[in-house]
């Protein structure tokens, strides 16, 4: 009977898992195999099906609960989990019908799965994408939860958790602002089990979070328990897209003609969408800002949708004559950016990015440094271990609304391309890309710690 690693991700993280899937295999191949579980599409199955080693079963999708009963988006990450975990326990058990499964490995998205998988005496091991700083937030949490009067009921102060710098508790995620929530609940019944499970494996790397990693290993983040075994595995970064015709994209040939280092890349992820007014003053910035620059643009919220964003009318969206007047230094982009084979291009020099975790990664992983424009989720948490903890990148003032005027980006602009301090960001993150190249070279960190996490799924397993 063959030995296998059962990895279950939600649809938001289903990208990342992946990664983790492919990282797997190319170090234990011979060994293992790897089952993926999830119910997105099979879009997911065409990037796995050149690989033998790792099989994609999509679980059939469970029905959505009424409207009334979410309160908050993030919820249904949350909720449809819970609702699949009777299609989760029979595909645990047809798997371990053909083989032997060493260690089930879940997104945080599917906490509720850690019951059922327990119930099995499955070993069971969380992958947190978001990094070593926001392990130590997870696990820190019930110690906060504990510390919050229950009259109060929401965060109001500077929150001081081991291993990270200090965090407003207002970057939050909104939905963890408020202890009656359902979202706050999940997230503290995450947090909880994290600290009950067998393992942890991170997508990070020890040069990267070295405070973080300190922190997990003396325990500082569970002071009323042990912390179990944490394994930083990074940087995991999706492949690049140029085998498959990317490199012929019009905006990556007018990266060929820029000079090196000279070029300011803004991209803000699917979900990425400014108004009407802040994309005119983006625009400005960029144009008051004298350097050169790439950006993705998507239509605004509340204006008509075009059947395609190709069909994006620039001219409407931006300022009167912009692209004219920076049409030698500017190239405007439709909605989507290649964006690893963008910040990977050598006249790349900046990257203005919402911080999402793995768009931090990948800019690190081929050094270039960032300024920070945080829009939902984590993001607000992820700008303070970017700016303060791994000193990669440089921050925007914003208004409590979330807006940023055209003298602020310029600013910014200015500051990382022209100042001694966005030089300092600059060897920084150089310095932190050389790490994270040698951390997955062999016998490099991550990969002992991948090593490590193999002989203890082995010694669990047997054991059990």
């Amino acid at each position: 009977m063959a030995d296998t690693i059962v990895l279950y991700a939600a649809p938001e993280h289903l990208n990342s898992m992946l990664i983790l899937a492919i990282y797997i295999t190319k170090h234990h191949q011979e060994v293992v195999h790897v089952t993926i579980l999830s119910t997105a599409s099979t879009s997911a199955t065409a990037t796995v099906a050149a690989i033998p080693s790792i099989t994609y079963h999509r679980l059939s999708h469970a029905t959505a609960p009424p409207p009334n009963h979410v309160t908050h988006p993030v919820e249904l990450f949350f909720e449809i989990p819970r609702l699949l975990n009777p299609a989760v326990s029979e595909a645990l058990e047809e798997i371990s019908k053909k083989s032997r499964i060493r260690a089930f490995v879940i997104d945080f998205f599917c906490n509720s799965a850690f019951e059922v998988s327990k119930s099995l005496s499955i070993p069971t091991y969380f992958y947190i994408s978001s990094g070593g700083y926001g392990l130590c937030v997870f696990l820190y949490f019930p110690t906060v939860h504990q510390t919050i009067r229950e009259d109060i009921g929401i965060f109001n102060d500077f929150l001081e958790i081991p291993g990270c710098p200090r965090i407003q508790s207002t970057d939050f995620p909104s939905g963890m602002h408020f202890r009656v929530s359902n979202i706050y609940k999940h997230f503290l019944d995450t947090a909880i089990n994290i600290g009950r499970s067998d393992g942890i494996l991170v997508n990070s790397f020890d040069a990267l979070e070295p405070k973080a990693k300190e922190a997990l290993v003396k325990d500082l983040c569970t002071p009323n328990s042990k912390t179990p075994p944490v394994y930083f595995i990074g940087p995991l970064i999706p492949e690049s897209n140029s085998k498959n015709g990317v490199t012929e994209l019009e905006c990556l040939k007018w990266l060929d003609l820029q000079p090196p280092r000279s070029v300011i890349f803004l991209c803000f992820g699917r979900r990425g969408l400014f108004s009407a007014e802040q994309l005119k003053e983006m625009a400005a910035g960029l144009e008051n800002s004298g350097h050169r620059f790439l950006w993705a643009v998507r239509s605004p919220p509340g204006k008509p949708t075009p059947p395609s964003q190709e069909e994006l009318d620039l001219d409407a969206v931006l300022p009167q004559g912009f692209l004219e007047r920076t049409r030698n230094r500017g190239f405007v982009l439709k909605s989507w950016a290649p964006q690893k084979e963008v910040l990977s291009h050598d006249s790349v020099a900046g990257f203005v990015t919402h911080c999402g975790r793995s768009s931090a990664l990948e800019s690190v992983s081929f050094g270039v440094p960032m300024i920070c424009w945080p829009l939902y989720a984590e993001q607000k948490m992820q700008r303070e271990f970017m700016v303060e903890g791994m000193k990669v990148a440089l921050r925007l003032d914003m208004a409590d609304d979330g807006f940023v005027t055209a003298a602020e980006l310029e600013k910014r602009i200015r500051e990382l391309m022209e100042s001694e301090n966005g030089n300092e960001v600059r060897r920084r993150v150089e310095e932190m890309k050389n790490a994270g190249k040698a951390a997955a070279e062999n016998g490099g960190s991550s990969v002992v710690e991948l090593e490590k996490f193999m002989s203890a799924v082995n010694k669990v397993a047997n054991h059990n």
